[in-house]
């Protein structure tokens, strides 16, 4: 059985990815920039309408993974939110500066967040050594790695994820993750014989806004009136394709 994560970002999305058959969400904002620590309403909205595993993001901003300690300060306090909210894990990873885990660190943030689950992100994409990170992330704790095999796309990475996964010998779990469609679901879980996979689903829906000030926009300049959100057939679609790629 292949189960599937959403990366949801924000409270409908999680619903899509519970009504579609996802087992756990990985809750964000500014999925943009590869996710960042979702508010604390949204995190208690979503422990009250979920009956699924919820993942808040620890990530303070997007960018690189080596913070500075009052970056740290604010991860380690959100940690303790989500722990009051009695979500069921974290998502947390940091770097040192040489593309290093960051094991005292992550060591401190795992530590608050027990009795919760930890997984370690996609930062571990960004270290030197991934074989070598693996263990440290194994000996520190965590329940498993959300990685494209350190390339752009899981796709692309399908083969370092296989090597991966016989490393990680049954220690860990690794979950594949970006890029991951209905076009190549079947591909990535043939290739890698992963057990969990990682998607945002998403689809874009249109806004109901009747008017439009066209001389501006309040954002980056991408449209604004359009916005994405998890699409739950999708994440049924992906589910069962994956299943059958077994």
């Amino acid at each position: 059985m292949v189960n599937m994560e959403v990366c949801a970002n924000s409270v409908r999305s999680a619903l899509a990815a519970q009504e579609g058959g996802a087992i756990r969400v990985e809750l964000c904002d500014n999925l943009q920039e590869g996710g960042t620590t979702p508010s604390h309403a949204q995190i208690a909205l979503a422990k009250k309408l979920l009956s699924i595993k919820v993942y808040p993001i620890i990530r303070p901003r997007g960018g690189d993974f080596l913070y500075s300690d009052l970056e740290f300060s604010i991860m380690k306090d959100d940690i303790k939110v989500c722990k009051s909210l009695n979500c069921d894990g974290v998502v947390i990873g940091i770097l040192t500066a040489d593309g290093s885990v960051d094991q005292e660190r992550c060591a401190e943030l795992i530590k608050i967040a027990k009795p919760m689950g930890v997984t370690f992100h996609r930062a571990f994409d960004m270290t030197n050594d991934l074989e070598k990170a693996l263990e440290v992330i194994i000996d520190l704790g965590c329940e498993r790695v959300l990685t494209s095999g350190g390339e752009a796309t899981a796709l692309q990475g399908a083969g370092r994820l296989a090597s991966l996964i016989t490393q990680a010998n049954c220690r860990i779990v690794i979950m594949p993750g970006s890029g991951i469609s209905i076009a190549n679901i079947s591909d990535i879980i043939g290739t890698t014989g992963a057990k969990e996979f990682h998607a945002s689903a998403k689809q874009p829906v249109n806004s109901e806004m009747q008017f439009k000030n066209a001389r501006l926009s309040m954002g980056t300049g991408t449209d604004e009136f359009t916005f994405e959100v998890t699409d739950s057939k999708t994440v049924k679609n992906l589910i069962e394709l994956a299943n059958s790629a077994e």
